[in-house]
């Protein structure tokens, strides 16, 4: 959770009846706030300033102008088009001196700010501010004998279950701040449709709270539960309470007897029966806390329980988005994540270092097809033929290609960094799954296609070229990397639609810019290098011809089927229908049946030259391309045990699900369960599924069956690979049909959400059911790669390390039997999940 700016409030009495209100905001380094005094004007666009802002009252009022300390600077701001800007970093202090006519009124408002770094900026967020100037005053004196002090933010908390009503320290040293009382909750089944909940009182030392049974007529205010009344549940008894409890005498209601808990924790229990387990449990408690001279006033806490599971549970308003905000943080799955109930298994999610391995190829092998194009294979020779014999000798001569080769390496690299510093890594990753970004990239990879196919050709502006000849014509290092470039510019036209493929590919991952185009330039500098060194290899270079167009022509074939991979994702992730598993597939097959055609000398194209007879390569090419097409009619072969199409391994991660079909009629879910649970539906392999956590849990819970918390996305390739070809198989299939409740939540669903949320932990707005299961792995889990594959008990325990995507069926029913056997053990036990 970004909370780069961290606010703290002191008051300090300057006269009888003149206080210093202090409000300091301690910046991150990397970060900065704005100050409250901006020369731009209210109509210009720029970044929201500090605002301190005080609820109305007659019992102060302002002496004098906020006054500013602190590490003031102004510049221009390049997020707001270089608006000129105040603002500081490292640490801001804000006084307010205000004259107080009635020291027992505390003086409320609010603290506004927005903070930036480099890249971005948060949303503006609001905390409240409460000074407490409370003292008592002597007869004879005007001034308070006590010198004022910052109180709680505000009188009324609120907190849900799993969570306390506090981030912080109970009462932090030096901060003035009076908060003595922690309160969490939690509940658990105890059989036949009846929970017990618990409320738990962590309470500060030297402070107290009072029993239930307490009269309230002359002493302190009991603690006192209220349950909202709704359809769902009814109460089973009273409120029961535990803990170090004693009754007597409080000389701070004048000795009257009073019953009161001198110890923590103290914990309040209440049994309930509950008649739909999905509906939340609601209300709010009230209680008093006093330490040996003072009481505080009574405070409303409110609760929240979901005997479902901790779901996303909608709180307050955010004042700064005026959104609802949620936090979807589960204390049980935190804790057990960290260390799983069982000790079984290692934590096995996908590396980022052997993603980049495979970029780095991907990008190796693009710049190997690159070479064989007519625009760049005819430069080789021509090239080193160039260094060999305008050198002086033959040191020179390979020390020029290879500074020749180094130069073409630092081009394209430069290209990589620059996108990524353009862009940024977040906006990076967000183009796998982003239905715009893969509609545009399906447009232009049409574009690229046709490029190919010869019916127009794709090249940068004459002049860049030209300038750049002029300069490599000037000799030495600067030449050398010139000519370098002006290569890189008049191939452009061949290695364009190359590059954009690969980057395109790359764009899930920061460094995959660099690392994809390190990859393209490695394998496009070498023959300069190798046959610099070696150039008897010439003689062996078969010669430039029409061979090199059909290189073209087959590339502009592959873009045309990637482009097809694009819309499907777009498609999917927005519910469009438009490319079913049979559709696309149909397409891929006329594609390369069409490829096997030109290739068999069938189909022509523009700049193709007649073809006098079928060379063996070409002749091989093309039987594999045939293969190819063969294999991918396979595809629409029916698969009884999936009750859907024959999935292919070669395909994975390519085409739709083979679930997402038209034509095939579709497994129904159980009615009762799904008109129970109306996320519960069929999922891949025709496996059931729930689509929403909260009543996957209810379903695990009533069951008494582990959950398999699977983070999924329509758009993730190796989510389609485990489903195809680990999923299918029958030692896990049977695992996931008969020994858990598979939850599947797709993290790229575009299904707008009934109303904009706000995420609490993350401070970002959830627009869309993808966004708030993504939030929740996130704030839970720690990470936002899918796939991800999570064993929990029904009390949300995790009992195993979390599994990423990783080959291999035997592994994948080892993790489950591994999940499997500690829930079966810790419950044939009797130990509570927890325990080990």
């Amino acid at each position: 959770m970004e909370s780069p700016v961290q606010w703290t409030f002191e008051a300090r009495p300057v006269s009888a009846d003149e206080v210093d209100l202090v409000f300091e905001a301690a910046i991150q380094e990397g970060w900065k706030t704005y100050s409250p005094k901006q020369s731009y004007g209210e109509d210009a666009l720029g970044p929201v300033p500090i605002g301190i802002f005080f609820d109305e009252g007659s019992h102060f009022s302002m002496a004098g102008e906020l006054q500013e300390a602190g590490k003031r600077k102004e510049a221009q701001e390049p997020l707001f088009d270089n608006l000129t800007v105040a603002y500081y970093t490292g640490k801001a202090v804000f006084t307010q001196r205000v004259k107080v006519a009635d020291f027992n009124k505390p003086i409320t408002g609010y603290v506004e700010s927005m903070a930036c770094n480099e890249e971005m900026c948060l949303p503006p967020s609001a905390e409240d501010f409460s000074f407490s100037l409370n003292a008592e005053q002597d007869a004879d004196q005007a001034a308070p004998t006590q010198a004022p002090t910052a109180a709680l933010p505000a009188f009324e908390v609120s907190g849900t279950e799993g969570a306390t009503t506090a981030a912080g320290a109970m009462d932090s040293p030096g901060s003035g701040l009076a908060d003595p009382v922690q309160w969490s909750f939690e509940h658990r089944p105890t059989g036949e449709g009846t929970y017990e909940l618990a409320f738990t009182a962590t309470v500060a030392e030297g402070w107290k709270i009072y029993s239930q049974h307490t009269n309230p007529d002359d002493g302190p205010l009991p603690t006192q539960f209220n349950f909202e009344e709704q359809p769902g549940y009814s109460l089973e008894g009273d409120v029961t309470e535990e803990g170090e409890k004693k009754s007597a005498p409080d000389p701070l209601f004048g000795g009257v007897v009073v019953t009161k808990f001198t110890g923590s924790p103290v914990v309040f229990r209440q049994q309930i029966k509950a008649t739909d387990p999905t509906a939340p449990i609601t209300g709010y408690l009230t209680y008093m806390a006093c330490d040996d001279t003072q009481c505080l006033p009574p405070t409303d806490v409110d609760f929240s329980f979901h005997l479902s599971g901790q779901a996303p549970t909608v709180a307050a308003v955010d004042p700064a988005t005026g959104l609802k905000t949620i936090d979807q943080r589960i204390a049980a799955i935190r804790a057990s994540y960290e260390s799983p109930v069982g000790t079984c298994g290692v934590e096995d999610v996908a590396k980022e270092d052997t993603n980049l391995f495979w970029t780095f190829l991907l990008g190796f092998a693009g710049g190997l097809l690159a070479l064989l194009t007519p625009c760049v294979f005819p430069m080789i020779p021509l090239t080193v033929s160039f260094f060999t014999k305008s050198s002086k000798d033959r040191a020179t001569g390979l020390r020029n290609a290879l500074i020749y080769g180094l130069s073409i390496i630092v081009i394209y690299v430069s290209i990589g960094l620059l996108i990524t510093g353009v862009f940024g890594a977040t906006a990076l990753n967000a183009l796998s799954t982003n239905w715009i970004a893969n509609t545009l990239f399906f447009i232009i990879f049409l574009f690229f296609a046709f490029s190919f196919f010869g019916y127009y050709e794709i090249t940068l502006p004459s002049s860049w070229a030209n300038k750049s000849d002029a300069m490599a014509d000037k000799g030495g290092l600067i030449g050398i990397f010139f000519m370098a470039f002006t290569l890189a510019l008049v191939s452009f036209s061949c290695t364009g639609p190359i590059i954009g493929s690969a980057l395109v590919q790359s764009a899930t991952n920061k460094l995959g810019p660099f690392v994809v185009m390190l990859g393209f330039s490695s394998a496009l500098a070498l023959p300069f290098a190798l046959f610099a060194a070696f150039p008897g290899w010439l003689n062996s270079l078969p010669r430039s011809g029409g061979w090199m167009n059909s290189v073209k022509v087959v590339l502009g074939f592959l873009e045309l089927a990637l482009a097809l991979k694009f819309l499907s994702v777009a498609d999917m992730t927005m519910h469009w229908n438009i490319l079913p598993y049979e559709a696309f597939l149909g397409a891929w097959v006329l594609i390369f049946a069409a490829l096997t055609a030109y290739l068999f000398g069938l189909i022509k194209f523009p700049h193709d030259s007649p073809m006098q007879k079928l060379s063996p390569t070409r002749g091989g090419v093309a039987l594999a391309s045939l293969a190819f097409t063969v294999y991918l009619a396979t595809g629409f072969m029916y698969n009884g045990e999936t009750k859907s199409y024959n999935a292919l391994k070669l395909m994975s991660g390519l085409a739709p699900p083979a679930n997402y079909n038209l034509f095939l009629t579709k497994s129904e879910a159980d009615e009762d369960i799904k008109a129970r649970f109306p996320s519960f539906t069929k999922c891949a392999n025709d496996l059931d599924c729930f689509k929403d956590y909260e009543e996957g849990l209810a379903y695990a819970k009533e069951q008494r069956m582990p959950v398999l918390l699977d983070f999924t996305g329509y758009g993730c390739v190796n989510c389609r690979k485990t489903e195809e070809h680990i999923w299918v198989e029958d030692v896990v299939k049977d695992k996931l049909e008969q020994d858990f409740v598979l939850i599947s939540l797709y993290v790229d669903d575009r299904k707008a959400l009934e109303e904009i949320l706000y995420s609490v932990p993350r401070q970002e707005k959830l627009r869309n059911v993808g966004n708030l299961w993504a939030d929740f792995q996130i704030v839970n889990f720690e990470q936002n790669s899918q796939p991800l594959y999570v064993m929990m008990s029904p009390d949300e325990e995790v009992l195993a390390a979390p599994r990423g995507y990783k080959e291999g069926v035997q592994d994948y029913a080892d993790f489950l039997e591994c999940g499997l056997n500690t829930f079966q053990n810790t419950k044939a036990s009797g130990k509570p999940l927890g325990e080990k």
